[in-house]
């Protein structure tokens, strides 16, 4: 039988093997939900039954289906929330699955393009790593994508409370016009207060997805505001023009250390290119890192070179305002 028909098939096999697995943890979540609603909509309920069942499960409706790893992982981490943050409807048993599928594909990979079998590790952890990097990108992305959107929404916010609507219809309506990921936010604001949840918590729980500075400024002084009284629009207003003036500075130191950011790429991207470079012209020549003793030293100095390199360069161009 052909070697390749037999790293097919198993690959198969330990991808089935995983899926299953996967399964047997995976939680009936649709149970749970049920017996929330019967407990909210039955009359015999008392409101204090009620307001505890709302606390425990209303933020629970936004997320993921859960299972018994997800309670594993989370004793190590708040894993949820990452997802949850990413704007990605996809769970932790499915993340692993994909994970697990891709480093067994960088595995099979090596093997089947005939190189040195030194690789696997290299190529199964990058397989791995893929999934984790995808996440943290899209997270990212869509953290900017609120920010950018913040200021009008201020400013949307502020312009309801001065036509006489309430906080609560201008979380709505910002929840109605502005698209995702800010739209979506402040809707689940707007529903989670609806269910009965105070609107402090629910702001809290807001900036807890949502790590945003300025945002954290406007939840702030919303909670001041109704504790102490004020002119909230007024506030807002403020606190618009202040987001948009750091933009705009944000923007000049950009363009500044745009040439340092440019040089951190190309120094972290010359090294593999010339490995692979030279895996191509000789490969002997290269694989003595990986097969001789001090050639595996050399390498794990030059990793652990390049990654102090790289956090220099990002502290030198990074700046905050």
């Amino acid at each position: 039988m052909s070697p390749l028909i037999i790293i097919i098939a198993g690959f198969i096999g330990v991808t089935a093997l995983v899926g299953g697995v996967a399964v047997m943890f995976l939680g009936n979540n649709d149970e749970k939900l049920e017996d929330r609603l019967k407990q909210l909509t039955s009359r015999k309920r008392t409101i204090a039954t009620q307001e505890s069942v709302l606390k425990e499960g209303a933020l629970d409706t936004f997320q993921a289906s859960g299972g018994s790893l997800q309670s594993i992982f989370a004793r190590f981490g708040r894993f949820h929330l990452l997802f949850e943050q990413a704007g990605t409807s996809i769970t932790l048993e499915k993340f692993l699955i994909v994970s697990a599928g891709l480093a067994l594909a960088g595995a099979v990979a090596v093997i089947a393009a005939g190189l040195h079998p030194g690789l696997m590790p290299v190529t199964a952890g990058t397989g791995a790593v893929l999934p984790l990097v995808w996440l943290l990108w899209r997270r990212k992305k869509r953290f900017k994508k609120f920010a950018s959107q913040l200021p009008a929404a201020l400013e949307l916010i502020a312009r309801a409370l001065r036509a006489g609507h309430s906080l609560a219809a201008g979380f709505q309506l910002v929840g109605q016009e502005v698209s995702e990921p800010l739209g979506t936010e402040f809707a689940q604001v707007f529903e989670e207060q609806n269910l009965g949840i105070p609107m402090d918590d629910a702001l809290r729980a807001m900036t807890d997805r949502i790590p945003n500075l300025d945002l954290k400024f406007f939840v702030t002084a919303i909670v001041l505001q109704r504790q102490t009284g004020g002119d909230l629009a007024e506030i807002l207003d403020k606190i618009g023009n202040l987001i948009r003036e750091r933009f705009n500075i944000w923007g000049q130191i950009q363009a500044l250390t745009g040439e340092g950011r440019l040089s951190g790429v190309v120094l972290m991207g010359l090294p593999p290119l010339l490995f692979l470079a030279c895996y191509r012209l000789n490969p002997d020549y290269v694989m003595v890192l990986f097969t001789d003793p001090l050639g595996r030293k050399m390498l794990m100095v030059a990793v652990v070179m390049q990654l102090i390199g790289a956090f220099v360069i990002k502290k030198i161009v990074n700046i905050k305002v």
